[in-house]
């Protein structure tokens, strides 16, 4: 590991993954384990082995970035770290500085990691709702996180951070976001297409549908065009959502018959406080649950329906290779897991629901 790592802490959220399927799991816990490293200038003293060295020009100016800033990278270890205008694709956002000086003088040792948990909780939080002009939704997308000082920058007595905005995966890995974060819908939702890898017996980041994976996202709905009135009980948006997610997944799928398949429809509900935050779409998707009802099961291939034939006519069959149509892959068990699992609490339902997910703080 570069000298530069655990330039992130891990996320200063906790996320309180809350998933109701007709009480097939709740309240798995996922700790979002985020680390990423800034390049280094060639010839480092000490290498990627450790010793101090300093940051390419790049990484400089991106750590140094003032609030409005975006960064992105492409690296694993985020060593091509830079500056992009925030109407690009990126991974974080810098929404404030914060000066630890005062808690951490000269010869200070370098906090541990819960100590920079506890920081980025306490210092990151304040500010993000004056920064985008409205609430963070507690349950969407965006979560807060800090940029720290390398070692050498600490020893140098650099104690500036910089708190910003990311959206973490289920699964902990950074996805791309378009758009300054005060513009963009915070509501937590996949592009109809996208499939979620199985961490366990749960769910975790975007994946090749053609790889083992939990959820298929069908459609994204929006339950401000049904109630305009303010925010609904989440029954009436049970009862809602079993309608037209039914008629999203004879759309995306063709009429496939999703019992035969043995998958199952379900679909996001909204709190109060996202409503309120603005967060109004929810994700219609499929999955399949174990026999024992304890979580999901390894799905194989898109339960997409293919593209109409030349002639116009219905479309093709849209079932993968691996199993003939998006089933559960009963040859293969689910691949183990350090995440919680989900505790079993009743049967499934065919039509059921999932809220989303909860951040602390």
């Amino acid at each position: 590991m570069s000298p530069s790592a655990d330039r992130f802490p891990t996320a200063t959220q906790t996320l309180r993954t809350r998933v109701v399927m007709g009480g097939i799991f709740a309240g798995a816990l996922i700790a979002l384990a985020l680390s990423v490293v800034f390049s280094w200038s060639d010839g480092v003293a000490g290498g990627a082995g450790g010793g101090a060295g300093k940051l390419s020009p790049a990484a400089q100016e991106a750590f140094h970035s003032p609030p409005g800033s975006c960064l992105t990278w492409d690296n694993p270890d985020a060593s091509d770290a830079h500056k992009v205008a925030c109407t690009q694709p990126h991974l974080f956002e810098v929404t404030t500085l914060v000066d630890i000086g005062a808690q951490y003088p000269a010869g200070a040792p370098v906090p541990s990691l819960d100590q920079w948990q506890q920081i980025a909780q306490q210092k990151c939080t304040a500010d993000v709702k004056p920064y985008l002009g409205h609430k963070l939704d507690p349950y969407g997308k965006l979560t807060t996180n800090l940029l720290r000082p390398t070692p050498s920058q600490w020893e140098d007595g650099d104690r500036q951070l910089r708190c910003g905005l990311q959206w973490a995966g289920p699964g902990g890995k950074l996805l791309p976001t378009t758009g300054p974060a005060k513009d963009q819908d915070q509501s937590l939702v996949f592009e109809p297409g996208t499939c979620l890898a199985l961490l366990g017996k749960g769910v975790g980041d975007p994946i090749d549908c053609a790889k083992l994976h939990s959820y298929e996202i069908i459609a994204t709905l929006d339950l401000k065009t049904q109630f305009k009135d303010g925010y609904p009980a989440q029954d009436n948006q049970k009862a809602w959502l079993d309608t037209e997610c039914t008629k999203a997944a004879a759309d995306y799928t063709g009429g496939a018959d999703l019992d035969a398949k043995k998958l199952i429809l379900t679909w996001d509900l909204r709190e109060q406080e996202s409503w309120d935050a603005g967060s109004t779409k929810v994700n219609c998707k499929v999955a399949s649950a174990l026999p024992d009802k304890s979580g999901l099961q390894a799905v194989t291939g898109s339960i997409k329906a293919a593209p109409a034939g030349p002639d116009g006519g219905q479309p093709q069959d849209g079932g993968p290779p691996a199993d003939g149509g998006g089933g559960p892959n009963t040859a293969t068990s689910a691949p183990a897991s350090n995440s919680a699992p989900a505790s079993s609490n009743s049967a499934p339902s065919s039509s059921s629901a999932a809220p989303s997910t909860k951040k602390s703080g």
